[in-house]
Formats: C-alpha cells, structure tokens, sequence
C-alpha cells in the first residue's frame, strides 16, 4: 500500500521520532534473566508512562489527521496480533487490578489500615495496649485484589503480543518474589501463578504484615498497581494497529481503550 505523507497534517517529514523510542528502556524478555531485566526497568517504564515519554511517541506517531490520506488500497492496515475484544478485555481487567490495588493502598483517615487502639489484659492480668483493626474490610479488599489479579493473568497471559505477555509475566515475577511474605497472610500462588486467599488465616494474621505488603510506596501492592499500568498501555499500543481505514481514505478506529490509557493523554 502507498499514501502521500505530504497529505497528512501535521506529519513532519523532517523529524525522526526513533529518538523518542529508543529513550525508553527495554523489558522484552528475551534470553536469560529476561524477566528478571524486566522487572528491574518496570517502575522506570511506568515513570516514562507518566511523565508523558510515551504519551509523545503515541502523538507523534498516530497524531496526524489521516482523513487527508490520498489513496488507499487496501481497506484494513491491521498488523495487531491479538483480537480487539481480547485487548479490550485486557484493558478491562487491567483497569480493574490497578482500581483494588489502589485501594489498598489508600493513606490517612480513609486508609483501610487506619487501627484502632485499645487495651486488653491477658490471663495473668497484665494489661497492654494494641491496635485493632478492621480485617472484615481488609479481607473484602484484599479478595477482590486476588480475583482481579486472577483475571488479569487469565486474559493477559493467552495474548500473543510479545510486550503484553511480558508484561504479565514482569507481574507473575513479582507475585513469586512475594511468595513467602503472601504465605504468613494466608496467601497462595499455585503453578500457574494464580493466588488464593484463606479467610481463616488470613483473618489470624497480623495486619500489620499485610499492611507492609499491600500500602505504601514500593509495597507489592504498589508494585502491582504500576504493572497494571503497563499491561493496560500495552494493551492499548497493540489495539493501535487496529486502525483500519475505510473504502473512501476515512480513517476509523474500532476498538476503545480503557480508563488508564486515556488518562495520560
């Protein structure tokens, strides 16, 4: 197929956006210790998401008008390798994760781990101070966290795109660096990198080590919010490649990305 770039608006025939590509580092997972690569580059990543490094590129590259093309010979410029419906379910589930996952982590007076103190006297009648907390709420937050990561590792690992796939394994690679640490809290992750939560034991855990893992920066649960981030952006980079273009040169886009991808544009 062949347009006339000079018909496009905007377009700048003069300018080479691979500078903006190649200032954002890699994670593929190629080789050994790729996953390992990825996931020491996934917060930097996240960062180049927010800071608008890769807001620019998506711009520069899918910005102009391309309603002006001149002539098109073929009706669909497709080159996505995973379904629209796939990558938006995706998004979908993507969007999901981040939205429990921030939730748990949550600071000040709305914060699910904000105790309460109280005194208590044992059976020697020695009294102390402790802080209880809520953990019929925490378990409601923290279930509903392991059933959206459950889905997103569901929908997310049958993707064929590369960079989506290795996205979620940079999250099933973090989830596996966390195992012993999920475990005291009544947290499993099977073979397949799925979690399970015990009611029982985690209602008996000390709140205070969940509290480590699931709020504040740097936490696993702030780790699995940002690479939710990245799989949803991911998502939304492949669903690019969807744009067809009509019988008359329109341009069209048929899929609808998710809530996290449009907020950095």
């Amino acid at each position: 197929m062949k347009m006339d770039v000079s018909a496009l608006t905007g377009y700048n025939t003069r300018n080479d956006y691979s500078m903006l590509l190649s200032s954002l580092p890699s994670s593929g997972s190629g080789g050994a210790g790729g996953v390992g690569a990825a996931n020491l580059n996934f917060l930097s990543d996240y960062a180049s998401i927010k800071n608008g490094s890769y807001g620019k590129l998506m711009t520069a590259y899918y910005g102009p008008d391309k309603s002006r093309v001149s002539s098109v010979v073929n009706n669909s410029l497709s080159t996505a390798k995973d379904s629209n419906k796939q990558l938006k379910d995706i998004q979908s589930n993507a969007d999901a994760m981040k939205k429990s996952a921030d939730a748990l982590l949550v600071t000040g007076d709305k914060s699910l781990f904000n105790g309460k103190e109280v005194t208590v006297t044992d059976d020697k009648g020695v009294t102390s101070k402790k802080t209880e907390y809520d953990t019929n709420a925490i378990y409601k937050a923290v279930s509903t966290f392991v059933n959206d990561y459950n889905n997103l590792i569901d929908k997310g690992g049958d993707a064929n795109a590369a960079r989506i796939k290795d996205r979620v394994d940079s999250l099933t690679s973090m989830t596996s660096a966390n195992k012993n640490m999920l475990g005291r809290v009544g947290i499993s992750m099977d073979a397949d990198g799925k979690l399970s939560i015990d009611e029982e034991a985690f209602k008996k855990a000390d709140m205070t080590t969940v509290k480590s893992l699931f709020n504040g920066a740097g936490s696993y649960g702030f780790q699995v919010s940002a690479q939710a981030s990245l799989i949803d952006f991911a998502a939304a980079n492949e669903a690019a490649k969807s744009n067809t273009y009509n019988a008359n040169g329109g341009f069209s886009n048929n899929f609808s990305s998710g809530n996290i991808f449009g907020s950095y544009f």
